[in-house]
């Protein structure tokens, strides 16, 4: 199978979606790689290594799409790609496609196949394509509250771990999940005092038991959430359900009722995010104030470090994109479920049922897209 790298576009975006040690597993497999000459650049990966491993290099981004069967990417097409797209072309990448009807309407009018690494789900619900990327933007998300926080960024001058006769900073996260999870130790590592809440009361007793009661961990309700949002310095957000749009948790009413100078660093932001007055912001612009706190919605947190966040996707994406290769989508996705619950949209037709209840589109089963082998 011939497939296409190209480089990503997002503003901010430095991963690219697979590592030359990727190109040659694959080249070696009898696959042809095409990569766009700079892809790699920013990850600190230059075109003569690509090369070194087997990649053919194109110039740009039109001879990538133009050549490959199937598109590897790291995050969603944004519209100068859309019309690059070819009917039948795989395509796979993060598409968080409940956040964006334009980009879900652009992917449907394609025709292409598109799967979505955060959907693609074994049957005990594990996210095995999100996970690495969730543990990445956890941790950072800390650090990243932990700057917000400082005076110059607009916080309230708080010292994430305080020091001997001053306390600690607050933290509290939204959601026991993979993301809440790296974000509650990162934080406990630095010194804070960190409440976390979700619904899943077992998820918060393992919690518990691994952080060896060094956190707080409460049931997740409307009054708790507001208890513990009004108390906070830095509130992470770091909800999730897969495929869908992202709950908001917290309205503006208690935004307004934050302490002055806190932050919020929303994790679900590329999923519409949990906190209403969230948006989303960039690297080269992360912030800004709303009722006086501090906002940070990035929605590719993890391309801020790049070299970990690119090993680390490849990881866990090339044994599907081998699969992906040797077998057709179809045949890939008729052996493995986890990779058949990734599969979003068809041909013109959406085959998962978050992203068509989202937006009110009818949805079709993918037992029908795949037996139509034209």
């Amino acid at each position: 199978m011939r497939i296409g790298v190209p480089k990503e576009i997002k503003s901010g975006e430095t991963r690219v979606a697979v590592t030359p040690e990727g190109v040659r597993v694959l080249a070696q497999s009898g696959h042809v790689v095409l990569v766009e000459s700079g892809a790699g650049l920013l990850a600190g990966i230059d075109d003569d290594q690509f090369s070194a491993a087997g990649a053919t290099m194109l110039p740009g981004a039109a001879d990538v799409f133009a050549s490959a069967e199937m598109i590897v990417k790291v995050k969603e097409p944004l519209p100068p790609e859309y019309s690059r797209l070819q009917p039948g072309q795989v395509l796979f990448a993060y598409l968080h496609l409940a956040a964006s009807r334009e980009l879900t309407d652009a992917l449907l009018a394609s025709g292409a196949v598109c799967i979505g690494y955060e959907t693609v789900q074994r049957a005990d619900g594990s996210l095995p394509l999100l996970t690495p990327m969730s543990e990445v933007a956890g941790r950072l998300a800390a650090q990243a509250g932990a700057s917000c926080l400082e005076r110059s960024h607009g916080g309230r001058g708080v010292l994430l771990s305080g020091v001997p006769g001053v306390p600690p900073a607050e933290v509290v996260v939204l959601g026991a999940g993979t993301v809440g999870a790296n974000a509650a130790r990162i934080a406990l590592g630095m010194g804070a005092n960190v409440t976390i809440l979700d619904k899943n009361v077992d998820r918060l007793r393992q919690l518990h038991d691994i952080l060896h009661g060094r956190l707080t961990t409460v049931a997740s309700s409307p009054m708790a959430i507001e208890r513990a949002v009004c108390a906070a310095d830095l509130l992470i957000g770091a909800v999730l359900v897969p495929g869908s749009i992202a709950p908001r948790l917290v309205p503006e009413s208690l935004v307004r009722q934050m302490k002055a100078g806190a932050a919020i660093v929303d994790v679900a932001i590329d999923q519409g995010g949990c906190v209403a007055t969230m948006r989303p912001t960039t690297h080269s612009a992360p912030t800004f104030v709303e009722h006086g706190v501090v906002h940070y919605g990035v929605a590719n947190m993890p391309a801020a470090v790049p070299r970990t966040s690119t090993w680390a996707l490849t990881n866990v994406t090339l044994p599907h994109v081998l699969d992906i290769a040797a077998k057709g989508w179809r045949g890939a996705v008729r052996e493995d479920t986890a990779l058949a619950r990734g599969v979003q949209v068809v041909r013109g037709t959406v085959t998962h049922a978050a992203v068509a209840d989202s937006f009110r589109l009818p949805c079709s089963s993918l037992d029908s897209v795949l037996g139509d082998d034209t």
